[in-house]
Parts: C-alpha cells; sequence; structure tokens
C-alpha cells in the first residue's frame, strides 16, 4: 500500500474533563500556533497558543472530539496532522522537516502507532522510486522487477501484521478504511450480467463502502471521510443518470440513518452540490429526491421549520424543470409587440422535432457570443435541410426597446419573442435565474436537456439522446408538430 496519507484512530464521542497538548521543535519560532479540528475538507481552529524557546502547550477544558487534528502555523497554515483518541494528554517533538520518522511521542500510544506507520509507508514510497529509476535501465530492469515484486510482498505482510497486532485499535479501522475494494476478477456463476466491466463497476459501487466502519459518527473529524465521500459521488456515480446516483446515495445514506450526526454530514455535502450544478444534466433530480425522501419525510431532526420551508420551495420550484417533466405551453408576444393573445407565438406548437428554449440578454457578453454560436449552427442547418429544432429565443431583458433593436440589428433568425406579453411566469416554469439558460424539448415537448450546453455540443447531445430513447429517432410527428405544421400552411 505505497501511498502517503494521514491515519488517525477514532471512538465514539464520550466527555472529556481537559486536554494539555504539548509540541517542541527547533524549528517553532516565537509566535501564535493554533489547532485545527478537521471537518469536511475545512479545520475549525480549536485553540491557540504562543511559541516560546521552541515550546508550545495547548491546554483546555472543553471536549475535544476524537479525531485528526492539525498544528497550524501563524497564518493557519497547516504544519502537520496528529490524532486525538486515546489520550488528551501527550507531547510530540519534531524536527525541522516536519517528517513521520523523526516524531517523538510520549503519552499517546495511538499517535505513535499513526507516525510508525506512516514513517514505513514513506520508506516504501522512496525505495519504490529508487526501483523505478532502476528499471528505466535496460541491464538493470529485471533486477529492478524482482526488487519492486520484493517490496510489495514486504508492504503488504507489514500491513497485515500491523493491523493484526494492532487489532482493536481504533487506528486500524482508518487503515482498513483505505484499503481498495477488492473487485472479482470473474462474473460469479448464476450472475444475469454478461458483461465483465460493466458488472466490476457495478460491484465496485456497491462495495465502496464494505471497509469503512459508519457506525461511528467520529469520522466526520476525519479528512479521510470526506475524501471517501466526495470521491464516491463525484467520481465513481459521476458519469451515472440521477436515478442512479440517487439509488446509491441511499444505499449509504440508509446504513446512517439511525445517526442523525453522520446522516445529516452526509446530506449537507451531497444535496447543495447537486442542486447548485450547473453543468451536470438531471442532476437536480437527485437533490429533489433526496429532500422528498428525508427532510420533507421527516428524517431530520435537526432541520427548523425554516429549513423544511426552504427546501419545500426549492423542490416544487426545480420539479417544473426537472428532466422528463412535460414542458409548459410558452405563448409570447414577438418583435411587433401585440397585445393581442391570439397574435402570440407558442413554444409548443412548432414543426420541428425538438424545440430550443433559449433565454438570453442582449446585455450579458457570454449571451451575446453563445447567441452567435448558435446563429451560425442554426442557419447551417437550415442551408442543408436539416433543422432539426427550433429555436424559440426569449429576450430576458426588462428593456423591450433594446432587445427589439438587437434582435433586428442582428438579423436573429430564431423565434424571437419578449416583453411583458406572455401567458405565464417563465422564469418559474423552467427555473430561469439568469441568462443564457438553455431548455430542450422533444416532440411531446418534455424537457430532455434543462443545462446550457456549449453550442458545439448539441447536435451530440441530440444524437445521444435518440441512441438512449430509440424510439425517439424515427418519431412521427406529434400533435404539437402537426399544429405547428397546420399554422405554417394559414
Amino acid at each position: 500500500m505505497l501511498c502517503c496519507l494521514f491515519f488517525a484512530g477514532l471512538s465514539t464521542l464520550h466527555s472529556q474533563t481537559a486536554y494539555n497538548i504539548s509540541f517542541s521543535s527547533t524549528s517553532l519560532t516565537d509566535a501564535k500556533y493554533y489547532i485545527g479540528q478537521h471537518f469536511r475538507d475545512q479545520f475549525i481552529v480549536v485553540d491557540s497558543a504562543l511559541s516560546k524557546n521552541g515550546a508550545l502547550a495547548f491546554k483546555g477544558k472543553q471536549k475535544l472530539n476524537n479525531g485528526v487534528y492539525t498544528l497550524l502555523d501563524s497564518g493557519k497554515k497547516k504544519i502537520f496532522d496528529f490524532m486525538v483518541d486515546d489520550s488528551r494528554t501527550f507531547s510530540i517533538s519534531f524536527d525541522e522537516k516536519h517528517s513521520n520518522a523523526g516524531m517523538v511521542v510520549k503519552g499517546s500510544k495511538a499517535n505513535t502507532l499513526m507516525y510508525e506507520y506512516m514513517a514505513k509507508l514513506d520508506w516504501a514510497n522512496e525505495t519504490s522510486r529508487g526501483i523505478t529509476e532502476k528499471r528505466k535501465n535496460p541491464s538493470t530492469k529485471e533486477q529492478a522487477d524482482k526488487e519492486m515484486r520484493e517490496l510489495s510482498e514486504t508492504m503488504k505482510q507489514f500491513e497485515n501484521d500491523y493491523l493484526s497486532k494492532n487489532n482493536g485499535r481504533l487506528f486500524t479501522r482508518l487503515v482498513k478504511m483505505s484499503s481498495r475494494v477488492d473487485v472479482p476478477t470473474e462474473i460469479p456463476a448464476g450472475s444475469s450480467d454478461t458483461n465483465l466491466a460493466n458488472w466490476q463497476a457495478w460491484y465496485f459501487r456497491t462495495h465502496y463502502w464494505d471497509n469503512v466502519d459508519l457506525r461511528d459518527h467520529s469520522l466526520i473529524y476525519t479528512p479521510q471521510l470526506f475524501d471517501k465521500m466526495n470521491y464516491y459521488f463525484f467520481r465513481v456515480l459521476y458519469y451515472q443518470e440521477s436515478d442512479t446516483i440517487t439509488k446509491y446515495a441511499n444505499m449509504v445514506l440508509n446504513r446512517v440513518a439511525k445517526d442523525s450526526t453522520m446522516l445529516r454530514y452526509f446530506l449537507d455535502f451531497i444535496t447543495p452540490r447537486y442542486e447548485r450544478s450547473t453543468k451536470n444534466i438531471g442532476w437536480d433530480q437527485v437533490f429533489v429526491d433526496l429532500c422528498k425522501d428525508y427532510y420533507l419525510a421527516g428524517r431530520c431532526p435537526w432541520a427548523t421549520k425554516a429549513d423544511l420551508y426552504s427546501k419545500s420551495q426549492t423542490v416544487q420550484f426545480l420539479s417544473q424543470s426537472l428532466i422528463g417533466a412535460m414542458g409548459q405551453e410558452l405563448l409570447m408576444a414577438d418583435t411587433n409587440q401585440s397585445p393581442n393573445p391570439e397574435d402570440w407565438i407558442s413554444s409548443h406548437a412548432l414543426p420541428q422535432k425538438y424545440v430550443m428554449l433559449w433565454f438570453w440578454d442582449p446585455d450579458c457578453n457570454h449571451c451575446k457570443k453563445q447567441t452567435a454560436e448558435l446563429i451560425h449552427l442554426y442557419d447551417s442547418l437550415n442551408a442543408a435541410g436539416n433543422k432539426i429544432f427550433e429555436v424559440y429565443a426569449v429576450g430576458y431583458e426588462s428593456d423591450t426597446r433594446k432587445w427589439i433593436n438587437y434582435v433586428e440589428k442582428h438579423k436573429l433568425p430564431f423565434i424571437n419573442v419578449g416583453g411583458p406579453n406572455v401567458n405565464i411566469d417563465y422564469q418559474e416554469a423552467y427555473n430561469v435565474h439568469g441568462a443564457p439558460t438553455m431548455i430542450l424539448l422533444n416532440a411531446d415537448r418534455q424537457i430532455i436537456m434543462n443545462k446550457t450546453l456549449p453550442t458545439n455540443s448539441v447536435l451530440p447531445f441530440i444524437e445521444q439522446y435518440e441512441q438512449r430513447h430509440p424510439e425517439q429517432a424515427n418519431r412521427q410527428p406529434s400533435k404539437w408538430q402537426i399544429e405547428g405544421i397546420r399554422r405554417l400552411k394559414q
């Protein structure tokens, strides 16, 4: 296991009386230092003290949760990690390089074990680098390969012995937590899956948390849990559909559901990131599903009435523009700004299979640039007789005259609508909170894309959509398309 990680032993929280943690080193200047507690990807400063003559002591009577802490310099930059677990009274002396091998601990077996383990990993990494250099030379490559195999076996035996000797110690939980999932190389007999790569990916997603003791919510005070959680949701599940992400999120959340502290830790991390994602199509569905299943289902005792109301409003707002939802028909006046609703143009009754709702602002530089790119694509498709989508361009500008002037000056070839003459609040109907915003509707006028794509990604997206939904590739004209064709003939 050749990697540099900071490990810590943990246990369930219990009341503590006091702590007395001291450090000594010739590298300590006479200045203020801090102790930071790990929480997600940040530090929570819990104490400060002045160093004098290379000695530094932190003393207090407040509780220190079990977890990984860090010594911070006067600028609150990390110096090195240590752990609070078996003792709140201990000392650590260290060298100028803060090397694991140079750490001398008194009064904390947990820290002694951690630095011994990390020093061994440092040695293995340094040895590995030397062997790698030898492998570059053809004359020593065979010997280097042998040495690398021997090193791997040595470290494997070291870890097995280390965990065995220290079985039951909390420190071993994080060592095991960092272990890779042992994915089988063959599909087991009786499985309905015939694709090995797909089956292995499923196995990895399902067993990712096997080595993590999620019953101990003091894990939230370690960087390892955050890193593991972040990697799972935004690497392992990154390219999955929203319903798959929700499925695996629930798999993890159900394991911690009885521990409100751990449940909150995960939900507070997951839900905002899926709500605010502006690049990933369908991710807002994950936010809506989890809010319904947990916050709005009364499973989050920490949530205030204000929190629940806010979540409820956001869910209601987002639900109208989720992938698969029926797009609400817009009826808006074009540049003639007729007050007569009979003259307004429908976003749905258009002859093209797909409709792009394009909410843009003539004062927005990004809107101008992408609108110009969209015109180029639109004109090229029209010239080729393959205008697969129509652009229903909504001027997102309160100054109607400014919007009309821009449309006329730049000869926008789209269906251009805007101004106050509209049948519904399109900002609420389509979750439009800025410009530009792009929404793509299929033949049935269901929402199939609710994120603003680069113009050169629009056609590839439609192609991929039709590959995933082959029934759409040879789709017969819908009632909306027929109505649009009828109107063109009038």
